[in-house]
């Protein structure tokens, strides 16, 4: 998504400072910052090493990476240190001699006495350790080590494991006290939840008592783990690495597009690793793409196609029975549309759009299974399709680089979690300025640096309005300036295509201020489903549209991919669902199989290839993990075509990706319409205005079967501001009851600092689905202090 910039391109950067030095008689010439340990790697050369990880700072903890170090004095005369170094911690300079353990005796001795210390209390249990076979510290022992110990006294024990959280477990016995876990808790996610705590021998990973360790992140403290003190629950004791079976793969669950790697054994997917990938997720992911893959290999999957009787229950059938079924229901149809959701590959996302234009002659299609309105459609066919890393588009690496970004209807940390952690970073090392328009300050903006600028549901429209006139108002002021600075960034989340005017508003935002503009999804096939052809042009009706005509009976047949009824927000889609013919491509029942005439099942995610388009524009390739006999969506497409009759060139990957190469992105016709501001209607006494957005965490179908990932979902609260809270004659903690349309939510009260007469729910939590009150942020709600009645 771009926008027009007047602002010169910046110059090219200057040549690093390079400085030469030799290690082990290699000559290197590196950037005068270079650690040697970092210039070792560059010569080819390995020193062994556990508390370093290139993504976090130096500590030098572990003192395994100990090296002769030699540099020149004022007169050239190179002279050697009087003891090793840690070369993980100190910088190269001009001249420096190095010797590691290839070439240096004292090195050498030195990292043999501190591999004999760490492995004085360590356990030995490698058969039974989760880390058997992939960890540094038996491979370092063997390389580095004595080849025998000379340690006979008892060896210090701990109770073991410690639950730090429901997924992340902790054997304080295997610790080497590198301090990796505690500094990308603090370093890189921002939750200092764990810490080393005591002194000398009785140090070790503490937890404050007061604050889980729920952290978004944890999972990457299980795998850069060098031994197997941290591991986690839900693979504890299942397998050996040697007996994995490992596929790099791509997340399925949110538009970062992170790499990961699926391990399974025997049929069945035992873990997820993340990926190194330095252009998008580092080596970093989040707990849900780490964990939460369990969901279809539960006991529920649709294995056969099935057909609804004439007694209404629906009936297994042959794959012809069920393919002739649909086809004949669908020829039948007076009026069609196509739901393809927001999980669907590229390759699905062109094959449903094929399916929609060449057979069932309709303009009527939308991947949109959420609030969506036709502003959005027209902002992203004029300013997100066809937009990627190579014409132009915001990256990974430009938000690392950029000045100041603003955020739009958009919570990194809940919605797109690497785009978070880039975010951090660059607060951190670059003194990045976030800015928020948002109705109140998450932790997530906290750790970013960020300020909140205040903005009830509704009225982002007037915020960015201000932000792009010439004299902003005083809490804008520095958001205000801040946008007209080079590198400035923009990012709209989908939430604000409820907001009439919103995305508009940012568009001339970023045309005015000349910042670069990018619109971030929250589902992973949502990106690419755009440059498919998954949206309406012309006449075409939206989700909405469709859902509305199917009610009234002008379309009379649906095919519906992996769509969640509750997720659209459209009063009676249900009942639309109930009075059309429907088709439904399902893994898992839902609310849509309860309607569908025709279920067909499609391969979850581990069991097919394709390719996910991440929010750069970027395309994301991946393979088949699990070798099966589950159909992805486009092969089951391509059948249901051939049966009424037509050919849709979609029977393998490859087919499809020569399809859409041939094919170029869609965009929009005639001039932009102007959308204006709603009015906003005024809550009344005991009323709020409804404000929500799904937390990472919640109570989605693709997190089913992974209860500890579950356990550390935040507790759900309804968030209020002290003045409103103070009306309600509410404290904190007390029980508060949301209700709108005869739907009742009561949960505890969240009091902080946020807009006035607004209360916050998570949409889809434990015990509270937002999605039935009042259908979208920004409606009026009433709240009351206690439970339902």
């Amino acid at each position: 998504m771009t926008a027009t910039s007047d602002k010169q391109t910046p110059e090219a950067e200057p040549k690093p400072d390079l400085v030469t030095v030799t290690i082990d008689g290699v000559e290197v010439a590196v950037p005068r910052s270079t650690l040697i340990i970092r210039a070792a790697e560059q010569a080819g050369i390995e020193i062994p090493r556990f508390c370093d990880h290139p993504l976090l700072d130096p500590i030098g903890a572990c003192r395994q990476c100990l090296v002769e170090v030699a540099t020149p004095d004022r007169e050239g005369n190179v002279k050697p240190m009087p003891k090793p170094q840690p070369s993980c911690t100190m910088t190269v300079s001009e001249g420096m001699q190095v010797r590691s353990q290839h070439t240096s005796p004292v090195a050498d001795k030195g990292q043999q006495g501190i591999m004999e210390m760490l492995l004085i209390n360590h356990p030995l249990d490698c058969p039974v350790c989760d880390k058997g076979g992939e960890c540094p510290l038996q491979n370092q022992s063997m390389s580095n080590g004595r080849p025998t110990s000379r340690f006979d006294d008892i060896k210090r024990t701990y109770p073991k494991p410690i639950n730090i959280s429901s997924q992340v477990l902790l054997d304080r016995d295997r610790c080497i006290l590198c301090t990796r876990c505690t500094r990308f808790s603090s370093q890189i996610a921002g939750d200092p939840f764990i810490e080393m705590g005591e002194r000398g021998a009785l140090q070790q990973v503490l937890i404050y008592q007061e604050q889980p360790f729920e952290s978004y992140f944890s999972g990457n403290t299980v795998q850069i783990c060098p031994v197997g003190a941290l591991t986690g629950a839900a693979y504890r004791f299942r397998s050996r690495p040697f007996d994995l079976v490992s596929t790099p793969d791509i997340c399925e669950h949110c538009a970062s597009g992170c790499s990961i790697r699926t391990d399974h054994r025997r049929g069945t997917v035992l873990r997820r690793m993340a990926g190194n990938d330095p252009q998008v997720n580092e080596e970093w992911n989040c707990d849900k793409g780490r964990w939460a893959f369990t969901w279809a290999s539960l006991g529920d999957r649709f294995e056969f196609p099935m057909v609804r009787d004439e007694g209404g229950d629906l009936q297994v059938v042959s794959w012809r029975e069920a393919l002739a079924a649909a086809a004949d229901g669908l020829r039948a149809a007076e009026g069609h549309g196509v739901l393809t959701g927001g999980r669907v590959s590229i390759e699905d996302a062109h094959a449903y759009a094929t399916l929609a234009r060449e057979v069932l002659r309709t303009e009527n299609i939308d991947m949109r299974a959420r609030p969506h309105s036709a502003e959005e459609r027209d902002i992203l066919l004029r300013h997100v399709a066809g937009t990627t890393p190579q014409t132009g588009g915001v990256t990974y690496e430009q938000l690392e680089k950029a000045g100041s970004v603003l955020l739009v209807g958009f919570e990194p940390e809940e919605e797109s979690p690497i785009v978070f952690l880039r975010l951090r970073k660059a607060y951190r090392n670059n003194g990045l300025k976030v800015h928020a328009v948002a109705p109140l300050a998450t932790r997530g903006l906290d750790k970013m640096g960020g300020s909140l600028l205040p903005s009830a549901p509704g009225t982002e429209t007037e915020v960015l309005t201000a932000l792009a006139g010439d004299d902003a108002p005083e809490p804008l002021a520095q958001a205000h300036a801040a946008l007209r600075e080079e590198s400035a960034v923009i990012l709209v989340g989908e939430r604000v295509a409820s907001v009439p005017g919103a995305l508009t508003a940012a568009v001339r935002l970023a045309e005015t201020t000349g910042a670069r503009l990018a619109w971030i999804p929250r589902r992973a096939g949502e990106r690419g489903a755009i440059d498919a052809g998954c949206l309406p042009s012309g006449d075409g009706l939206d989700t909405a549209g469709i859902l509305a005509a199917a009610a009234a009976g002008s379309i009379g047949g649906l095919v519906v991919g992996g769509v969640d009824a509750d997720d659209i927000g459209v009063p009676g889609a249900r009942e639309a669902l109930e009075r059309a013919f429907v088709v439904s491509l399902e893994v898992r029942p839902s609310n849509v199989t309860e309607h569908a005439d025709v279920v067909l099942p499609v391969a979850p995610h581990a069991e097919r290839a394709g390719s996910f388009m991440d929010w750069e524009g970027r395309v994301r390739p991946f393979e088949v993990s699990l070798e099966t006999n589950a159909v992805p969506d486009h092969r089951v497409l391509h059948m249901l075509a051939d049966e009424m009759g037509a050919f849709l060139g979609t029977r393998t990957v490859a087919e499809v990706r020569r399809a859409i190469e041939a094919t170029a992105a869609p965009t929009a016709s005639g001039p932009t319409t102007d959308v204006a501001a709603r009015a906003l209607p005024e809550p009344g006494v005991g009323e709020a205005v409804l404000a929500t957005w799904r937390p990472l965490l919640d109570k989605g179908t693709m997190q089913d079967g992974e209860p500890f990932l579950a356990g550390t979902a935040k507790a759900p609260r309804a968030a209020l501001s002290p003045l409103t809270a103070q009306a309600l004659g509410v404290v904190e903690g007390d029980l508060v009851t949301v209700s709108a349309d005869d739907v009742r939510i009561t949960l505890p009260a969240d009091i902080r600092a946020m807009v006035d007469h607004v209360v916050w729910l998570p949409t889809n939590s434990e015990s509270c689905d937002v999605r039935s009150l009042a259908g979208r942020a920004g409606a009026i709600v009433s709240v009351t202090k206690g439970g339902a009645a």
